[in-house]
């Protein structure tokens, strides 16, 4: 007994044929490969892409086709170095069901997935942020854990800007402990700005991206974002306040108490960290590990683990962190 199953035609045109020509790569190799990615049949003529498959497979991969395209025509042709990897780290970002989903049947209001942001609308791309930010929309204290490029911060302060231009909160409080790979700051040249910032350039760097310079500058001054060590943030209250606690994973367990014990009225709290990333000297305990376990059932609080699944990188990084997590494990 055979079945038919249903295939879809699609069609893409792309106007810049030189683009084109460094989409599909030399012999076309990137569509050959492409194609046993995401199992369709994918025929150019002209300057046209014609796609044929399920219609999921063929909806996903006019998605990679159509974004790969647009970055590179906000390239100069010359410095353009596209490579399979690309096109797999959309695959990665889009293959999700729901997000398929949402593409085909508009059965979703994707309008609850989005942070709008002074410069760019920001969305999740994996399952596991998808999770991370329905925690940020619903709960007031929100631990995410897990590896580098995951996303965390980087959402954490789409969420604080988001409040922040629609008036729901007064201040951005950003904050990490300045403790990374057995340095302190005593140890730095500088005044204490000057020692201070290079913990904090991972923020600054969110901040920028989300944010025209002027504007982060200018909201700085103004005490509406602050940006500090853990250490200021004793004997305080954080009222109609984000608070986003990074790198919490180098917090002591006293600092953990502390911060936590900050919340004011009308405020909200994320606390990120990778705990395979710890940098305190031995014999002290991560006061993120230390409030893992004693905050996980509390319903007020949620835990979010982001994993390698959730790297939005390039693939080798989320190559990195299995292996290493498999080296560990083993």
């Amino acid at each position: 007994m055979s079945f038919n199953v249903y295939k879809e035609e699609t069609k893409i045109e792309f106007p810049n044929n030189s683009i084109i020509a460094i989409l599909i790569g030399n012999h076309s190799i990137n569509l050959v490969k492409l194609e046993k990615l995401t199992d369709v049949n994918i025929n150019l003529f002209g300057n046209q892409l014609h796609i044929i498959g399920k219609p999921e497979n063929a909806h996903m991969t006019k998605s990679i086709l159509t974004n790969i395209y647009d970055k590179l025509c906000n390239k100069k042709l010359e410095s353009c170095n596209l490579s399979f990897s690309n096109f797999e780290t959309e695959y990665r970002i889009i293959k999700d069901k729901s997000y398929l989903k949402s593409i085909l049947k508009k059965d979703i209001d994707i309008s609850d997935y989005k942070l709008q942001t002074w410069k760019k609308t920001v969305v999740p791309k994996s399952m596991g942020q998808k999770r991370y930010f329905e925690a940020l929309n619903n709960f007031e204290v929100v631990f995410g854990l897990g590896p580098a490029g995951t996303g965390k911060s980087y959402l954490a302060v789409a969420k604080g800007i988001d409040l922040l231009k629609k008036g729901l909160i007064e201040k951005i409080i950003l904050t990490r402990p300045a403790v990374e790979a057995g340095e302190r700051l005593g140890f730095l040249p500088g005044d204490m700005k000057e020692k201070i910032d290079p913990y904090l350039r991972p923020i600054y760097d969110a901040l920028n991206e989300m944010m025209p310079p002027d504007k982060v500058e200018k909201k700085i001054q103004s005490g509406e974002i602050e940006i500090a060590p853990i250490a200021f943030m004793r004997g305080r209250t954080f009222n109609n306040s984000f608070v986003i606690v990074d790198e919490a994973q180098n917090t002591t367990s006293i600092q953990m108490k502390m911060v936590l014990t900050r919340i004011g009225e009308g405020s909200r709290m994320v606390i990120n960290g990778d705990l395979s990333q710890v940098d305190l000297p031995r014999g002290l305990i991560s006061g993120l590990k230390e409030s893992k376990k004693i905050l996980s059932n509390i319903q007020e609080v949620k835990i979010i683990s982001l994993d390698a699944d959730d790297v939005i990188r390039h693939p080798i990084v989320a190559e990195i962190i299995r292996a290493y997590d498999n080296y560990y494990k083993g």
